[in-house]
């Protein structure tokens, strides 16, 4: 891949070894339009066919990179390892149980690009395919955070982002980190959009996170960005005499 305009579409996955092979599918047509793209797939340690499954659609679709934890260490690692490894200047995230609709993906780039201020585009799911608990906490938690942070987010639950690799690399890297991606953009002095997409219900395997267990680490998490942007003097134009 070479050029500018180079894609890179990073999703990790843990047990999702009935929706990788459809996902990948999907994601490749969404990207017939971009000449120079990459999708990598990152395998969290799964204890399912993930990786056999992968590995068999390699064949199938020449732009698909497949890394693999030898044990797994969360999304947050997931993503993580993916846009170091990858090779475009843009990353496009979604998640890997098949909820976000990879045909989103143009409408995101096209609102990165568009404006060179902005370094990440979020989607915002339309008609979330959940349990009615999990838009409550879902709702509630976002109100909360937004509170405590002030990123304007209605969202951030939703996997389906794209952002300027080097934005991403500039971020104090922490577990759960992907939760906290707009306001720490937001932090360097980047712009943020929003843009709505489409949610669908999951159709095989079963979700890796609980209300229960999501409560337990955002108030931690909270103080801990509410910290970094307290202690931070924003970017600044820097050139050699």
């Amino acid at each position: 891949m070479t050029g500018p305009a180079a894609i890179s579409v990073v999703v990790p996955v843990k047990d999702e070894a009935g929706n990788v092979g459809p996902l990948a599918r999907e994601i490749a047509a969404a990207l017939a339009g971009e000449p120079a793209h990459e999708i990598i797939f990152i395998d969290d340690g799964s204890g399912d066919g993930t990786g056999a499954a992968l590995a068999a659609l390699k064949s199938q679709i020449p732009s698909l990179r497949v890394l693999r934890h030898g044990r797994n260490l969360g999304q947050s690692r997931g993503i993580h390892t993916g846009v170091q490894a990858a090779k475009g200047e843009i990353i496009v995230t979604l998640d890997g149980d098949g909820q976000n609709d990879p045909a989103d993906i143009p409408k995101l780039l096209t609102a990165l690009r568009a404006e060179a201020h902005v370094g990440l585009v979020s989607g915002v799911r339309t008609k979330r395919q959940d349990t009615a608990s999990r838009r409550i906490a879902s709702r509630l938690g976002n109100r909360f955070r937004n509170a405590m942070l002030g990123d304007g987010a209605t969202d951030t639950g939703c996997g389906l982002k794209a952002f300027r690799r080097q934005a991403f690399l500039d971020l104090p890297y922490f577990d759960h980190i992907h939760r906290f991606l707009i306001a720490l953009v937001l932090r360097e002095g980047w712009e943020v959009r929003f843009v709505p997409v489409h949610h669908r219900p999951r159709l095989t395997g079963a979700s890796k996170y609980t209300n229960f267990g999501r409560m337990l680490v955002s108030v931690q998490d909270l103080l801990g960005v509410r910290w970094l942007q307290r202690r931070h003097r924003g970017r600044t134009n820097t050139e050699e005499l």
